[in-house]
């Protein structure tokens, strides 16, 4: 399941920019670095990357940040994948542009964290073994 998670965490995240920088009306920062890099083609799908494909790709990262907590077991780590996630729902469905700028940002930093420090499994699922306090 950790392979998966991760994959999906990375396909949400790259879509939720994917789907941002198709829309110059609503988000013209994003807009203007997808045409630079060629993606201003998307601006006939307008209607459909902010309306349908933003929401599922947030979705999507954050279904695999709130499952990926049965893969390693560490909720901190899974709280903070989620906040990404849920910020750019939130500025999807309120229009405000600083709150989705700031949760795709959070959801990039995240990604490139699993990235370079890949969670490990700390508990087992039978539960934690806390260390001896006698040092033994």
């Amino acid at each position: 399941m950790s392979l998966l998670t991760r994959i999906a965490d990375k396909t949400g995240v790259l879509g939720s920019l994917v789907a941002g920088m198709g829309c110059a009306m609503c988000f013209p920062a994003l807009a203007s670095i997808g045409a630079a890099i060629g993606l201003g083609f998307l601006a006939q799908w307008e209607s459909l990357l902010v309306h349908v494909l933003l929401p599922l790709f947030a979705l999507i990262a954050l279904l695999a940040n709130a499952l990926g907590w049965f893969s390693h077991r560490q909720w901190q780590r899974s709280a903070l994948g989620m906040i990404g996630p849920i910020l750019v729902l939130i500025g999807r469905y309120t229009f405000s542009g600083v709150v989705l700028y700031v949760g795709l940002a959070w959801m990039v930093m995240a990604a490139i964290w699993d990235l370079v420090a890949p969670a490990h499994r700390r508990c087992s699922p039978e539960g934690c073994v806390m260390p001896d306090q006698t040092g033994r």
